[in-house]
């Protein structure tokens, strides 16, 4: 008997697995048959013949039947934590609805360690390769380009653009010469699921509902595309509006929609229908038999799938069930009702517990750091009464702070009490991993007693004794509170923490909870984008092309159209990227050649990396550490894995096994 006493949230509880072998017979069945052939009833009178008796006795033994082997199926069950609400390819999915794509299509690249591979492409277009190049066009007015500020615009007097030479100039109007990207894309012969070719028609097809029907950030694409056109049946060729530097312009591919089935109808409602929305005829290993709502959604194999030839996929058929209580999750998957528990389905209060079971062999678990962190941001400058002397003294402009503060903090600590140790410390808006993160930048550890000569250094010293700094220009108790919301238990558990590590330097923190919606809210009236706080916590995902522009003077949060007084520069609303409030010439010059320059120049890396140092250097956020990714499956399921950066840890479903003869 395997005993496990997992410890997790709402409260400790204990599952006993007990294997009981039943041993049953089966009856053996025999039959004997025997005939004798008899003399005659009569004899007449003549004289005795000469009689011949033949016996002939034969015995038939009829074998018991053997039971009938039935074959052992692979049914593999996926547990997710919710129900899709859609499958279309073009809206807003939810990680469970990505999950169920990875069945239903096929995925024409995919993204390991920070790296784009071709699967249902050839390949992916290279400039080195001769598929993707950068031309020369010419542009008049009334041309839609993109502007140096990376807005689409229709072009007029006036507008800021990049010429063809890399200068910045005023149109006039007059035609100039602009920079445009193409690149090529070409199909691996496959079929739908009906056995009709999948072409490059279906993905043009596909480019055009995306504009009409896809999400902001899937039209935006499509706004940036000046063509998208079909070379043959299985090539297309894209091509960037002139002035429009996209450094993944290697994944500028419309993934194809049958258009065989969806062109006859209106591009309006298929979004909403049955066909687009719950039962999409796909082209990946499996296909849609069943949606059972609030079920569970039961495939079987693509008969047409264009790796069946090799054997493709292994199971006979696969089921997403969906759990949504995280105790009825673990006891299913000990039990066998799930095979795979999906990340989204489970939680960070069963680490413990899912640690446990793979330590005793009755579960793998597969723990990755994902492309999610967890950072504290500083209210540098904040917004008219909270910050600049009136509300409160303007501490976090000075770096020495920044600086004192960032290394009060244990975040190797929380990436050992929160995370069983399994992530890493952040030190820039990227990752280690990244490949445009430079080596030889600026660090702050965990070191409290230097962190303390730095505070006394800014001014901040304990002067009356009582262990608790004061505010060298007011006098008053240096005190400050930290936000964030009530959304994961994780959110209390950081800011906690930071508020007894910071007690350590002399400084007192107070927290407050908030909940997402009032955290998050936009306009002036926002803590977070009004920058009326003084501490925030929040999360940030982490994007293959750099997300400079968060640190940077032109995306400072503010009124539109008002003049910042530091910078000169007119504020684009409260919709912008910066809530910190803190700029920095040098870092701006970094960023700004970093999302001006084109990604087939090595500017474009260089200076990616240049803006990462001026931030480490300045730290007007505190990069924590990498959430964690993990899902679990049982130990008969082979193949199972997961990736830092890609998206689904089913991107794989066509290579799963289950090994059906495992107990």
């Amino acid at each position: 008997m395997n005993r496990l006493s997992p410890r997790y949230a709402p409260g400790k509880f204990e599952f006993k697995l007990i294997t009981v072998l039943v041993l049953g017979s089966l009856p053996f069945l025999a039959a004997c048959g025997a005939w004798r052939e008899s003399p005659p009833a009569e004899l007449d009178q003549s004289p005795p013949p000469i009689v011949v008796e033949k016996t002939i006795i034969e015995t038939v033994v009829l074998e018991s039947p053997e039971p009938e082997e039935r074959p052992l199926t692979k049914d593999l069950v996926v547990c997710l934590g919710e129900e899709p609400d859609s499958l279309y390819r073009h809206g807003r999915l939810s990680r469970a609805g990505v999950a169920v794509q990875q069945a239903i299509y096929e995925n024409d690249f995919t993204r390991f360690s920070w790296e784009y591979q071709a699967h249902g492409l050839e390949k992916l277009p290279d400039f080195g390769d001769g598929d993707a190049w950068v031309s020369e066009v010419v542009v008049a007015e009334g041309d839609r380009v993109v502007n140096v500020a990376g807005n689409v615009v229709v072009l007029v007097p006036g507008e800021m653009v990049q010429t063809a030479d890399g200068e910045t100039a005023v149109f006039d109007g007059s035609p100039l010469s602009m920079r445009q990207t193409s690149a090529e894309f070409t199909l691996k012969p496959r079929l739908w699921a009906d056995g009709e070719p999948v072409t490059a028609a279906d993905s043009v097809y596909s480019y055009e509902l995306a504009g009409s029907t896809g999400t902001l950030a899937v039209r935006d694409k499509v706004l940036r595309t000046a063509r998208y056109e079909a070379l043959n049946d299985l090539s297309v060729r894209w091509t960037g509006l002139p002035g429009n530097r996209d450094a993944l312009y290697f994944t500028n591919f419309w993934e194809p929609v049958p258009k065989h089935v969806w062109g006859e109808h209106d591009p309006v409602g298929i979004p909403t229908s049955e066909m687009a929305a719950h039962y999409p005829l796909g082209d990946g290993p499996f296909q849609i038999v069943n949606w059972e709502p609030g079920q569970y959604i039961y495939l079987e194999p693509n008969p047409h799938y264009y790796l069946a030839d090799q054997g493709y996929p292994y199971l006979d058929s696969l089921t997403f069930r969906f759990v949504s209580d995280g105790d009825q999750l673990a006891a299913f998957l000990l039990n066998g009702e799930c095979h795979i528990a999906t990340q989204d389905a489970l939680r960070s209060n069963q680490v413990d517990f899912l640690t446990e079971a793979a330590a005793v062999g009755l579960l793998q678990v597969p723990f990755t750091t994902g492309t999610v962190y967890e950072a504290i941001n500083f209210g540098v400058d904040s917004w008219d009464g909270y910050g600049d002397g009136q509300g409160r003294p303007d501490w976090f402009e000075d770096v020495r702070v920044r600086q004192a503060l960032t290394m009060c903090i244990d975040r190797q600590g929380m990436v050992h009490d929160f995370l069983n140790g399994r992530s890493q410390v952040m030190h820039s808006y990227l990752p280690e991993t990244h490949p445009f993160y430079p080596e030889d930048m600026a660090e702050w550890p965990y070191d409290v007693q230097r962190a303390n000569t730095l505070l006394d250094e800014a001014g901040y010293r304990d002067i009356n004794g009582d262990g608790y700094r004061q505010d060298p220009r007011t006098g008053k108790l240096f005190r400050f509170t930290i936000t964030t919301t009530d959304l994961y238990q994780l959110n209390r558990q950081i800011v906690n923490r930071v508020a007894d590590n910071l007690r350590q330097c002399g400084v007192v923190v107070n927290t407050d909870i908030l909940s997402s919606e009032n955290w998050y809210a936009g306009g002036e009236n926002s803590k977070l984008f009004g920058r009326r706080y003084d501490l925030g916590h929040l999360a940030l995902p982490i994007r293959q092309e750099p997300y400079c522009e968060l640190f940077a003077s032109w995306e400072i949060t503010g009124p539109g159209g008002v003049v910042h007084p530091g910078t000169g520069q007119v504020y684009t609303g409260w919709e912008g990227l910066n809530s910190t409030g803190w700029w920095d010439r040098e870092y701006d010059a970094a960023c700004k050649t970093a999302v001006t320059a084109w990604p087939d120049t090595m500017e474009y890396p260089q200076a990616q990396m240049q803006a990462q140092k001026n931030f480490a250097q300045n730290v007007p956020m505190v990069p924590l550490f990498l959430r964690l990714k993990f899902a679990a499956a049982r130990p008969e399921v082979q193949g199972f894995e997961m990736n830092a950066t890609n998206d689904s840890e089913l991107w794989n479903l066509y290579k799963l096994d289950l090994d059906v003869a495992q107990p």
